[in-house]
């Protein structure tokens, strides 16, 4: 009897061999889906009119105004006046004059005869001081480089840490040029950041910001990186930072991007129960109707779309992710896509493909 159950064990491994085979290819291709799944998602998606990888822009969030677009070309030939026309007809739009300014620091950052040219012909000019100032603070930033300190050289941080100290000198100037103006002291966020300013200085710095336009949603941006646990904050201080402001904002104003950002930046979860819970279908939808209710021209509204079609998507909300991705489908330079380096457009189109897979099959 007991060489026979031996015989049937022995018959019966390569039966169990083959289960277990079985079951991982259909577990693998039921959390992975095959080439030819991928295949038809992305002739599903295209044929919805959206985009594959290799047309997506990963300059922008969004399409620039032909203004802004025109000026940036005319930048690019060495011609600076329409960019300082398009910065007077801006006037005390300032989440607007602070995007478009950083628009131009990131073209002088990299060549600035042009930016010269403005100066010596408008010596006093505030929107050519605040295009130094930032573009200043861009170019610090570029000397240090994106790897983590630990890859960056000390060379590399001397010259992080003596311009943005050249910078700030800038940004004071830029201040008293134009003393109504919220953004050189958005710029200086990034100076704080990277020099390490204290809490408190933070807080003094943040206090000018919101003399001058309490809700701007690129300052709020760039101080939630500020009180981000990998820079000079915390998880609690962060998410304090960010809810407190959106709840504060008005419907409209788009800050309720600010506690979706602070959870993308902590999550360190693999798997979508984090983005599932109560208080984060609370975010979204807080972040839907705010959406809804926003100038659709506001330079700021792509970020929060780009981020809403992430957690409907993550949330099984398929129509309303799709709905999402098809507003600002051909532009990926915005979380959660950016993160991804020269990935983001293939991440991007990955994510926005399963949503299109899942409505489908949903139909």
């Amino acid at each position: 009897m007991t060489v026979l159950l031996w015989i049937l064990a022995v018959l019966a491994v390569p039966t169990l061999i083959f289960a277990v085979w079985i079951a991982g290819v259909f577990l693998k291709e039921f959390f992975n889906p095959s080439p030819d799944d991928g295949a038809e998602a992305a002739q599903a998606a295209e044929k919805l009119g959206l985009l594959p990888a290799e047309r997506q822009s990963t300059d922008h969030p969004a399409p620039l105004p032909a203004d802004w677009a025109a000026a940036l070309d005319a930048v690019r030939r060495g011609d600076w006046q329409p960019a300082a026309e398009l910065l007077r007809a801006i006037g005390r739009d300032w989440d607007r004059r602070t995007t478009v300014v950083g628009h131009l620091a990131t073209l002088a950052a990299k060549d600035d005869e042009w930016l010269l040219a403005w100066e010596a012909a408008r010596p006093e000019d505030p929107d050519a001081a605040v295009v130094r100032a930032q573009s200043t603070v861009y170019l610090a930033w570029e000397l240090r480089g994106a790897k983590k300190a630990k890859y960056t050289t000390q060379e590399q941080f001397q010259g992080f840490h003596r311009t943005l100290a050249g910078a700030r000198e800038e940004i004071a100037r830029a201040a008293t040029l134009n003393p109504d103006d919220p953004t050189p002291y958005v710029a200086e966020i990034w100076v704080a950041l990277g020099l390490g300013y204290a809490n408190a200085e933070m807080d003094k710095l943040w206090a000018e910001i919101k003399t001058r336009d309490p809700h701007h949603v690129g300052a709020h941006f760039s101080a939630l990186q500020y009180w981000c646990a990998k820079w000079r904050g915390s998880q609690q201080l962060a998410f304090d930072f960010a809810e407190r402001a959106a709840a504060e904002a008005p419907l409209g104003s788009l800050l309720t991007v600010l506690p979706l950002i602070a959870h993308f930046e902590h999550d360190e979860s693999t798997d979508t129960a984090a983005d599932n819970t109560p208080e984060m279908v609370a975010r979204v939808d807080a972040g839907l109707a705010d959406a809804a209710a926003a100038d659709p021209t506001h330079p700021g509204l792509a970020q929060l779309r780009h981020l809403l079609a992430f957690y409907l998507h993550l949330q099984d909300r398929h129509e309303a992710a799709l709905e999402q991705f098809k507003l600002v489908d051909g532009y990926v330079e915005a979380l959660p896509w950016s993160y991804r380096g020269d990935g983001a457009a293939a991440y991007y189109c990955q994510v926005r493909n399963d949503t299109v897979r899942a409505v489908a099959a949903e139909a």
